[in-house]
C-alpha cells in the first residue's frame, strides 16, 4: 500500500495508460484533458505512450499546453506509421513493444490507468503482475471515470474470490473515481525507493 506522504517524499513522474481510440465519449476525453492538465500544474512529468491519437494525444496536449513536461516512448514502428506526438519534450524510439512498456515503468514514479481497450489493459496487468512478484512498489491507479472500470473491478473480485489472488485492491491497486480523487492520491503518496530501478 502507498504510504502517507511526508514533506520530502512525492510523486515527480507518472506513467499514464490510456485507450488510443479517438470516437469514445467526451467524458473520457475530458478526464484524459483534467488529467494533462493537473500533472502539468503539479509540476508532474507525464510519461505515456507517445503516440498523438485518441486518449493518449489529448493528455498529452493538454499537458503539453498547461506547460507541462511530457516524455513519450513508441516503438520504431508505430512511429514510422507517423503516429508519434511530434511535439513532446522527449520522444525516446525504441524497437519492440515491451521496451516501451519497460521503459515507461523505470521513468514512473506512479500509474494511472484511464479508460482505454486492449492494449491498456495489456498494460495494467502487466504493471499489476510486477507488483504482485515484487518487482516494484510504485502505486497504480485505476481512474474508473463514468464507472468505465467497473467490469473490470468485478473480475478482480471474481478472482480473489476464486483464489487466485489475496486481495488485490487496495493492496496492490487504488481505484479512484476522477481525476481530482487521483491528485489527491498522489499528495499522499510517497514514491517507491527503487524509482529508477531497471523492471525485467
Amino acid at each position: 500500500m502507498p504510504q502517507t506522504t511526508d514533506p520530502k517524499g512525492q510523486i515527480r513522474s507518472v506513467c499514464v495508460y490510456c485507450g488510443s481510440a479517438g470516437a469514445v465519449d467526451q467524458r473520457y476525453r475530458a478526464a484524459a484533458a483534467e488529467l494533462g492538465h493537473s500533472l502539468a500544474a503539479a509540476g508532474i512529468t507525464m510519461v505515456f505512450g507517445g503516440g498523438h491519437i485518441g486518449l493518449m494525444g489529448v493528455a498529452a496536449d493538454a499537458a503539453l499546453a498547461g506547460g507541462g513536461r511530457v516524455t513519450g516512448v513508441i516503438p520504431a514502428a508505430l512511429r514510422d506509421r507517423e503516429l508519434a506526438h511530434g511535439r513532446v519534450g522527449e520522444l525516446l524510439v525504441v524497437e519492440t513493444m515491451h521496451d516501451r512498456k519497460r521503459i515507461m515503468a523505470e521513468r514512473a514514479d506512479a500509474f494511472a490507468v484511464l479508460p482505454g481497450g486492449i492494449g491498456t489493459l495489456d498494460e495494467f496487468f502487466e504493471i499489476l503482475t510486477w507488483r504482485q512478484l515484487a518487482l516494484h512498489d510504485k502505486p497504480i491507479f485505476l481512474v474508473d471515470v463514468a464507472g468505465y472500470w467497473q467490469p473490470l473491478r468485478a473480475l478482480l473480485d471474481h478472482i480473489v474470490a476464486h483464489n487466485f489472488a489475496a486481495d488485490l485492491a487496495p493492496r496492490l491497486v487504488e481505484i479512484v473515481a476522477d481525476v481530482p480523487a487521483l491528485m489527491a492520491a498522489f499528495r499522499r503518496t510517497i514514491p517507491a525507493s527503487d524509482t529508477r530501478s531497471d523492471l525485467l
